[in-house]
């Protein structure tokens, strides 16, 4: 992130999965409490005692909106820098300084880290002023984390293993899988707070009263013993740290938190309650947190040399700002899925369709977040069509066409959206989606028998494609908040990239023969598209509907596969219109609205030869996140002139923000 220039619509802070994952909201660590993504109140408090006087660094001491507290002053936060896999802090007072870093090690190359829900506080203070300063360190996370709203009650515990202190907090009821929707966390499993064993560490499970002894003296008084269970609202029970840093001079002092979430069982496939990828092996939780210690050191050293890579790429690829959105963007594609394994012992990476409706492995919703995931780890998108794959071979789903979902997350057990009914379907949409994904997949180096495995199923929704897909009926597609359309012209290129993903696919099963049969419907259907589509200096939104015009962000894979169906003309008119119809914050999504989809306007934007065109094209953006007085996980749902959210938020969408990379490195 271009640091001091760019101001994070949310930071992220933990971020593993739909569940465990909390941001910040606020300028400054101090400004506010931490929250889930959804925007409940999931409250770290982190405070310094310098010399004996408290300074807050997270959060606030008084967890009760209904009292008055005088809080310690804040520190000065002189540094935010938010790169793939860290979001560091630094904050200077009373001749000292102190470096925060949230790190969550989501290497997409290594599938036992990334499912590891394990993620890294690490605190650093130094002196500045060369004086020597006594200093201790407070931290502490709330039992808010560990239910779905506070009239919750919690249990807890905590010991000692093998050189790690750990305090665990639980909801008192659980109830796995209990229920599915959007605006939920979790209520089940097990939250815990790590640290190494020192006799400079002390650990509490108390109200979190506690911290105003701690601010007013640096020590921790404790009150009345806490019975359990005790409710979240009203005891205010938290896990909390204190380190002792001793006598502080230049050299550094390092202390590490590891803030853990074992779910026990993380979705229901199917009637069978699947477990989180990480324990195929039979791993146990003080395991799983021991090897996140273990690893650290070397985790932080690839997760550095990662950082740099990607953004090394990133500025190459599309400029500054091009880097800042891709850094803000990753860890949020990878928290919006679950990866678990099924009965077989095959992975599936299940997206939650987050502040939309909460649908699970949602095809339309996996379709533009693959960018990301073909660059760096094509099995993950193999793992996203799996569950739609054997879902369309169940009695269950009685279509032609491929579904829109498998469930309401965390419950995958058929078909959400519209109940199944024909008119709410987006059977073109889906169609094209997976057979895309289908051969992007090979192309970049996955499995082709995963394809062969269910080439009857892509060939029935080719054939649908060749049958309903050059002039769409009266249908939704991906953007389906902007209604039912009739003749989309967009989705109608979608049709026309499904079936020459076909012949890819027909490539890669050796039969030649069959693969220029599709590949010359495809450009058939191409060749009429030109003429359908044709609105003078750009194409229409839809068939017969002159003066109309929309992002064909489908064009891009014409590019990415090398197909060359569509003519350079048309490509290069299209992104010269994009560039005339910009906002101050982007390029609408069509001519019916003000407001763009991100994803898609980065799709859009990649169609550019020339980089700077692709630069204007996405700066506009950069800006609206800069901007917007919404301070959620980032929205790719939003008007382009006022910066405002519509919608949408933490969604793995943004995994599509990679598409310029991915055109730029090549995916065969």
């Amino acid at each position: 992130m271009t640091e001091g220039t760019f101001r994070p619509s949310a930071v992220p802070l933990v971020t593993v999965d739909p569940y465990f994952s909390v941001w910040s909201s606020a300028d400054r660590l101090t400004d506010d409490f931490t929250r889930h993504w959804t925007g409940q109140r999931q409250a770290m408090t982190g405070l310094i005692r310098i010399d004996g006087t408290t300074w807050r660094f997270a959060g606030r001491v008084e967890s009760s909106v209904e009292r008055y507290f005088t809080e310690p002053p804040a520190m000065e936060q002189t540094r935010l820098s938010v790169s793939p896999l860290c979001s560091a802090y630094s904050f200077e007072a009373a001749g000292v300084a102190l470096d925060v870093r949230f790190i969550t090690p989501l290497l997409l190359d290594d599938l036992d880290v990334l499912s590891r829900p394990a993620s890294y506080v690490s605190l650093e203070v130094r002196s500045t002023d060369g004086k020597s300063h006594d200093v201790q360190i407070y931290f502490d996370v709330t039992g808010e984390w560990c239910v779905d709203h506070p009239r919750q009650s919690v249990v807890w515990g905590k010991g000692e293993n093998e050189g790690i202190v750990w305090q665990r907090m639980s909801h008192a009821e659980q109830n796995y899988l209990n229920k599915s929707g959007d605006d939920l966390r979790i209520d089940w499993g097990d939250f815990y707070l790590c640290t190494q064993s020192s006799d400079r560490v002390r650990t509490y499970v108390d109200s979190a009263n506690i911290r105003k002894t701690f601010a007013r003296n640096g020590e921790i008084v404790a009150g009345k013993s806490l019975g359990m269970p005790l409710e979240v609202a009203d005891g205010k029970p938290m896990m909390a740290v204190v380190f002792e840093a001793g006598e502080l001079g230049a050299d550094p002092v390092k202390s590490l938190v590891v803030l853990a979430y074992d779910d026990i069982y993380a979705v229901e496939y199917f009637g069978d309650k699947l477990q989180a990828y990480w324990k195929r092996n039979g791993m146990s939780t003080m395991e799983m947190i021991a090897e996140a210690f273990s690893d650290y050191e070397q985790l932080m050293v690839r997760c550095t040399e990662f950082d740099r890579q990607l953004l090394d790429d990133a500025l190459e690829a599309g400029g500054e700002k091009y880097a800042d959105i891709l850094a803000l963007s990753y860890r949020q594609a990878i928290a919006a899925h679950k990866l678990v394994i099924d009965l077989n012992g095959d992975p599936l990476f299940l997206s939650k369709e987050c502040y939309s409706n909460g649908c699970m492995a949602t095809v339309d919703v996996s379709y533009p977040s693959v960018p990301l995931f073909l660059l760096y780890n094509p099995e993950l998108v193999e793992a996203m069509i799996r569950p739609i794959c054997q879902y369309a071979r169940t009695d269950a789903w009685t279509f032609e066409f491929a579904p829109h979902d498998i469930g309401q997350y965390p419950l995958g057990n058929g078909q959400v959206y519209s109940e199944n009914a024909r008119e709410g379907q987006m059977p073109v949409e889906e169609c094209g989606n997976m057979l895309i994904m289908a051969a992007a997949v090979c192309l970049a180096g996955g499995k082709v028998s995963f394809a062969r495995e269910n080439l009857d199923l892509l060939e029935q929704w080719t054939h649908y494609l060749l049958e309903f897909g050059l002039d769409p009926d009266n249908q939704l597609c991906t953007d389906d908040f902007a209604g039912h359309l009739e003749r989309n012209a967009n989705l109608s290129v979608k049709a026309i990239m499904g079936v020459a993903s076909y012949s890819i696919l027909m490539a890669y099963m050796d039969n030649d023969v069959e693969s220029e049969r599709y590949l010359s419907l495809a450009r058939e259907m191409a060749s009429k598209w030109k003429i359908l589509a044709d609105d003078g200096d750009h194409s229409k939104l839809a068939f017969g509907q002159e003066g109309t015009w929309s992002l064909k962000y489908n064009l891009i894979w014409d590019l990415i596969f090398g197909t060359d169906l569509f003519d350079e003309e048309i490509i290069h008119k299209e992104v010269e219109w994009y560039l005339k119809q910009r906002n101050e914050y982007g390029t609408p999504l069509d001519s019916r609205e003000t407001y763009t989809k991100a994803d898609w306007l980065i799709w859009s934007a990649s169609l550019a030869t020339d980089r700077d065109d692709f630069i204007k094209l996405v700066e506009p953006l950069w800006k609206m996140i800069n901007d917007t007085p919404d301070r959620v996980a980032f929205s790719d749902w939003t008007d382009t002139i006022t910066a405002r959210q519509l919608n949408f938020q933490h969604r793995s969408v943004v995994g599509g923000f990679y598409m310029k990379l991915l055109k730029e490195k090549g995916i065969k």
